[in-house]
């Protein structure tokens, strides 16, 4: 029965933009308290039986609060599947949640809904299309593979971003499901890869790596792309496609590694200068120059160590270990060691790769040697870590600190940490020679400790200790022969045992001592403690078979009934060995060589040495064991492949003049559409001077013989040319517009831009979606140049906000450059630019600039729809002056002309996850309609859409680059609050568009 109520009812699914993506969490918020039983089941039953849509939805929203909270629901599944081709698309959604949960429980009940999935796939709700695509992938019977594979083509050609990346997860489920459709979805792959949607690449670069790992062949064309677009994509796309960039980079690029360069920080001195001559002449003959495309991906990567999901910082830090110059690796220090504020689970794995890095690299992390010291809250697994990484960081500059805090954690309350921490002397004093007798020191006087774990670890460190030096420690071994009562921990007490018989000859008088007692314990002893002492008395019989030779016969008589299988062999091994008789044979001969070989000394070595061998990040390297599903990094490769393999064709623009000729019509009525069309014909633009007045004087003759014969009550006609420098000449008037009456509103209409040669005709399409130019106040002018850094040359640019004509996906400026210098200036120019994958239509040459005269060129950048600067160098014939560009994200559009009606319709397409809001309190001076509308203009390259309400205000444009629509509405509320909303498939971009509306209207 029903043991509570429901006390929040769940948000509308009426698809907005918070609600979008992830439907379980509304069954989250659901509170009502249902057992398993029959009658509660019963009850959803009838409630989805019902005829009322209410209760349907209802029942839905407990089913999902069940499955939410653990509970099973599927005996409800015939009850829901019935309800999936329900036209109510709150309820539609919610069984699609369900379904997607046991679709694969209920394979047969399933099946018999493939036809509603199937016309769902055509529904115009994004949402459900990617909800019917993700239910029908969840059916995993063999016999809808074609169904599948049909789907996922279909929708890997969505119109909305959020079905291509469900696709995407589709390809993954298909092929685990049908591994022989390999070669099928690798074509979908394929298509997927070239979306420029950054919402589609993380998903797609995920089913990649599942279905065709080894095909590089199909990242050569959108390297560049993938590592520009790695900002915007969402984090854990970011952490699969930089994962999948660092294998093709060791594919494609050759190492960064020079000769005479280690990771190891004792060996970069030879980076700079080597001692070897030989060495030196390599480095001059053949200097290593790094691809422009693997400096791309570290550049692109290098400012999401900044980010705040973790795993995107370590899959960079990893990135940089693998790829980047030596030089360069220690950039990634900072953003580790914040890491270290994280959780303990965080913690564990970067801590984990930071004590392999520190191996190799100690230089990196000893200016934040601090950050590893250990605190008493720290859990004993991360306190073992902290300590492996100053024992690895640890030199004869800071071992004086490291060992004062070594002295604290050993006395800590926390004994497998002490245990760890003798250990970590115990290799702090082999590496650094100058310390090694202080440590040795300090670990015998351990060896008085009351706690018996620290004295045990302490015997066997010193123990390991002596064997470096055991002339020189003869006292130590009999101090320990003395402790050695008090000692019960049996490694302790089989290591002290082990250094008296290695060293017997040292302590004569002790050693047959401390074997009579053994003798008297032996039966008492652990079976690590016997083994020593039977090694101790054959020793001993070798050295001292006069005070010995009755101890070792009755130990040995004693080992050869033990319970223990691994004693009596050594018992009968060892008197066959050192007791001659006539079945032993030679082999007695050799006894001491055999059991007194000098033994070489034990090398105390980190547990991370060999961890380096597997790529940084992964579960491999965390568990020092090849995971299922590792891809190991190849090696360099000696010669780098072909560069030219990433290279994008790119349509070169003819190198013509473009001609314009813009017709305004005015008045209203049906005159007006019958002159549509104007058959000037201007002589070319590429005349200067006389040439061009003359130009203009013709038209004016042409203009009023068309006018005789014409009825339109005015006509003018106006030219625009741009020649093949790039500069504008003269500058550009006015973009007119045409008018059109549409339902009685007057819409702006573009003319079409139509380059011709010599002449042409100008025609014009009314399209509600077409691009349009509108005039627009004073532009404002930024710095690219100050003249005291340019030697002289000034340079300041601005958006003129009107299309470029030589490629329409780029955004123009326009470049105002001044020699303010008393000396001519010549073969002003564009030098290198990037980022490499940066697309820009030059300026041709300036030849020569005069003191004090300026000269305006005209540009085009294709910013790729995002804000990240373009770098370039500014040249003259004498210096290179780096400059920047950095375009407000409302520069990057171009208005769009729209009804009313068309506009709601676009918007209705763009809503959930393609809708971005917020409501601000506007300045007082910018409720009035006029000054909104100009503020919104002036931040943003917007086209007004003309409505019939006071308190609405609507804008319309298109980005330069890829033609994506972008919507803005501006609702005014009560006083001065009012609502901002951006409807866009270009989620970043209305993010930052919103901020700067924001911030135009909220600021007086």
């Amino acid at each position: 029965g029903v043991s509570g109520s429901l006390q929040h009812e769940l948000c509308s699914a009426d698809g907005s933009a918070a609600r979008q993506g992830d439907e379980r969490e509304e069954g989250l918020r659901e509170t009502a308290m249902y057992g398993c039983g029959f009658s509660a089941n019963d009850e959803l039953k009838e409630m989805l039986e019902s005829n009322k849509e209410s209760l349907k939805l209802e029942a839905m929203k407990r089913i999902i609060g069940l499955i939410a909270k653990g509970k099973n629901a599927s005996e409800l599944f015939p009850a829901v599947v019935k309800n999936v081709a329900n036209k109510n698309i709150e309820l539609k959604k919610l069984v699609y949640v369900y379904l997607v949960r046991y679709a694969e429980e209920q394979q047969d009940l399933a099946l018999l809904s493939i036809s509603t999935f199937q016309r769902a796939l055509k529904d115009p709700n994004q949402l459900i299309r990617a909800s019917a695509l993700r239910v029908l992938s969840s059916i995993r019977v063999p016999i809808i593979v074609p169904i599948m594979m049909l789907a996922i083509k279909e929708s890997a050609s969505d119109m909305s971003p959020y079905v291509r990346k469900t696709s995407a997860h589709a390809i993954q489920k298909l092929y685990s499901l049908d591994p022989e459709q390999r070669e099928h979805l690798i074509e979908v792959i394929e298509k997927l890869l070239k979306d420029k949607s950054t919402l589609v690449a993380g998903s797609v670069v995920m089913a990649f790596e599942e279905v065709c790992p080894d095909r590089i062949d199909l990242i050569h064309k959108n390297y560049r792309k993938l590592c520009n677009l790695l900002v915007d994509v969402e984090e854990w796309g970011q952490v699969v496609i930089i994962s999948m960039l660092t294998r093709y980079a060791r594919t494609q690029f050759t190492s960064p590694w020079q000769e005479g360069v280690s990771f190891d920080e004792n060996n970069e001195k030879a980076f700079y200068d080597s001692d070897s001559e030989e060495k030196r002449d390599e480095t001059e003959t053949k200097p290593y120059m790094m691809d422009p495309d693997h400096r791309l991906l570290l550049r692109n990567t290098k400012p999401l160590l900044q980010s705040r999901n973790t795993a995107v910082v370590m899959a960079v830090a990893q990135l940089y270990w693998h790829l980047a110059p030596t030089h360069e690796v220690s950039a990634v220090t900072k953003s580790l060691v914040r890491l270290l504020r994280s959780h303990r689970e965080v913690q564990y794995v970067v801590l984990q790769n930071i004590a392999t890095m520190s191996i190799q690299r100690k230089g990196m992390f000893e200016p934040y040697m601090k950050s590893f010291y250990v605190r008493s809250t720290d859990p004993t697994h991360i306190k073992t870590l902290k300590l492996e990484i100053l024992t690895n960081l640890a030199n004869e500059a800071n071992i004086s600190t490291i060992l004062r805090e070594f002295q604290t954690y050993v006395k800590s309350q926390d004994k497998a940490f002490a245990a760890a921490t003798i250990q970590a002397i115990g290799r702090c004093a082999t590496n650094i020679s100058e310390v090694t007798d202080t440590c040795l020191n300090g670990l015998v006087l351990l060896l008085s400790n009351r706690d018996e774990t620290v004295v045990a670890e302490s015997v066997v460190v010193i123990k390991k200790l002596l064997q470096t030096q055991p002339t020189q420690h003869s006292e130590i071994i009999k101090h320990m022969a003395k402790l050695f009562d008090k000692i019960t921990v049996a490694m302790a007490r089989a290591s002290i045992l082990w250094l008296i018989g290695e060293y017997c000859e040292r302590v004569p008088k002790i050693a047959p001592d401390v074997l009579r007692k053994m003798a008297k314990s032996f039966t008492s002893e652990e079976d690590i403690v016997k083994l020593q002492i039977v090694n101790l008395a054959a020793k001993l019989y070798l050295t001292n078979s006069k005070q010995t030779k009755l101890l070792t016969q009755y130990i040995l008589n004693l080992g050869k009934y033990d319970q223990n299988y691994d004693i009596r062999d050594r018992t009968r091994f060892i008197r066959q060995l050192i007791v001659p008789n006539e079945k032993s044979g030679a082999l007695s001969k050799y006894a001491r060589r055999i059991l007194l070989a000098p033994k070489p000394a034990p090398l105390l070595q980190s547990a991370f040495k060999d961890r380096d061998r597997y790529q940084l990040g992964t579960l491999s390297h965390s568990l020092n064991l090849k995971a299922s599903g590792y891809q190991e990094l190849s090696d360099w490769p000696a010669v780098a492949p072909d560069q030219s393999v990433r290279n994008v064709e790119v349509i070169e623009p003819c190198q013509f003049v473009y001609t314009l000729n813009l017709c305004v019509v005015s008045g209203s009525g049906s005159e007006e559409s019958d002159e549509e069309t104007s058959d000037e014909s201007p002589k070319s633009s590429s005349q200067s001077g006389e040439g061009s007045s003359e130009s203009e004087t013709d038209q004016k003759k042409e203009k009023n013989k068309k006018n005789t014969d014409s009825k339109a009550k005015s006509k003018a006609v106006n030219r625009y040319a741009v020649d093949h420098l790039g500069v504008l000449r003269p500058p550009p008037p006015p973009t007119h517009t045409r008018c059109w009456m549409l339902s009685g509103l007057a819409v702006s209409e573009p003319l079409a831009l139509t380059p011709g040669p010599e002449a042409g005709f100008m025609t014009s399409h009314p399209s509600s979606l077409q691009v349009t130019v509108q005039p627009f106040g004073p532009v404002k002018s930024h710095e690219l140049l100050h003249h005291m850094s340019g030697k002289g040359l000034s340079a300041r640019y601005h958006f003129p906000r009107q299309p470029f004509l030589y490629q329409p996906s780029m955004v123009q400026l326009q470049i105002t450059l001044t020699n303010a210098s008393d000396q001519p200036l010549e073969g002003i120019h564009l030098g290198e630019h990037s980022p490499a994958s940066l697309t820009l239509h030059r300026f041709s040459p300036v030849e020569r600039l005069e003191p004090q005269a300026s000269v305006t060129v005209s540009m085009g950048i294709d910013f790729n729809d995002s804000t990240q600067a373009a770098n370039f160098q500014l040249c003259t014939k004498e210096a290179e002056f780096s400059v920047s560009i950095q375009p407000a994200v409302g520069e990057l559009l171009l208005p769009a002309s729209l009804t009313q009606a068309d506009f709601e319709k676009e918007q209705g397409k763009l809503l959930g996850m393609n809708e971005t809001s917020a409501t601000i309190t506007m300045a007082e001076g910018h409720c009035s309609s006029a000054v909104l509308n100009k503020q919104v203009r002036s931040m943003a390259n917007l086209g007004e859409v003309i409505t019939g309400h006071n308190n609405t205000h609507r804008f319309a444009g298109r980005t330069v680059s890829s033609g994506a629509l972008v919507l803005v509405t501006v609702e005014k509320r009560e006083a001065a609050d009012a609502t901002i909303t951006v409807n866009t498939d270009k989620s970043v971009m209305a993010s930052m568009l919103l901020r700067d509306l924001k911030q135009a209207l909220a600021s007086a």
